[in-house]
């Protein structure tokens, strides 16, 4: 299901890109391309404009949808939580001042210790 919308996803990044490239930016577009009046009777001017747009827009959510739904069915999410707490466990100290516990006391040599083993 994951691979899916991220195909999805991917296909609509691309549809979009078409689109938009389609579309000129001085209100010509696609349908200038046709050759002005003739592509007026066959589309008409100003439906091309509103389809382009709509698909943009159209397009441009899908997008947005897909990722989100990736995003709560991502499969990975139960590996990143234990590597969270992995982190946590070795660095030992911030993990356990959030839980509001005192750190494990450590024990360090003092010099008069460190003179008397020698």
């Amino acid at each position: 299901m994951y691979t899916l919308f991220v195909s999805l996803a991917l296909v609509a990044a691309v549809l979009l890109v078409l689109v938009v490239l389609a579309q000129n930016s001085k209100g010509g577009g696609l349908s200038s391309q046709f050759g002005g009046s003739g592509a007026s009777n066959l589309i008409g001017v100003k439906k091309t404009g509103d389809l382009l747009e709509r698909l943009t827009w159209g397009l441009a959510i899908a997008i947005m949808v897909f990722t989100l739904s990736t995003n709560f069915i991502n499969p990975g999410t139960v590996a990143n939580d234990e590597m969270l707490e992995r982190a946590k466990e070795q660095q030992g100290g911030p993990a356990l001042k959030l839980n509001n516990e005192t750190p494990p006391a450590t024990t360090t040599p003092t010099p008069a210790a460190a003179d008397t083993a020698k």
